[in-house]
């Protein structure tokens, strides 16, 4: 296990090398094999195609910091999402910039749901609109979610700190807005 991952690692780098260099698109796998001096058979034996080996760079490092955050703090795990994707910027960029079949952004949207939008879920309680709590829900996920891949795809012109302070400020304006309107309306 320990030399499977020692693999991994060095074609993880491998990657992230050449991606410094030019987009995913035009990187081969015998290129990320070259620079790592490993043959194509050792690559295919780990991943089916480079575009799981990014999944995978992104599942061993990013997964490695959120282990210890608690799951219920989700401005936290925000911010070191957000973090993360700064400090590897370059790579993430040209990452996200990948359109269609095996993109790391359809991949990473996915992630992005399952981890995130139970946070910004509203509570749903018998007798309200359960059918516009669900919408505002996937809206705002929808909207922190193009907001991290605008951020980051434009630059990362913000700190992570400052992004993640503006992303909490406009998502509670919009849940306590519908709260007031459609969850605990004024009683007349």
């Amino acid at each position: 296990m320990a030399d499977s991952n020692i693999t991994k690692r060095a074609l993880a780098q491998a990657l992230k090398q050449l991606m410094a260099q030019q987009p995913l698109e035009k990187i081969s796998v015998g290129e990320i094999c070259a620079l790592c001096e490993m043959n194509r058979k050792s690559f295919y034996y780990h991943f089916k195609d480079k575009y799981d080996l990014v999944e995978w760079i992104f599942e061993s490092e990013f997964i490695a910091q959120i282990k210890d955050i608690d799951p219920t703090d989700q401005w936290t795990f925000l911010r070191t999402l957000c973090d993360y994707f700064y400090q590897e910027r370059t790579f993430y960029i040209r990452a996200l910039e990948v359109r269609g079949q095996n993109a790391f952004r359809d991949y990473f949207r996915e992630f992005f749901y399952h981890s995130v939008e139970p946070f910004l879920a509203l509570e749903k309680e018998p007798g309200h609109q359960d059918e516009v709590a669900a919408f505002y829900s996937h809206f705002i996920s929808d909207a922190v979610l193009l907001a991290i891949i605008r951020w980051l795809t434009e630059g990362a012109r913000l700190s992570p700190e400052d992004f993640v302070r503006l992303m909490r400020e406009s998502s509670e304006l919009l849940v306590r807005h519908v709260r007031e309107q459609y969850i605990d309306p004024p009683k007349e």
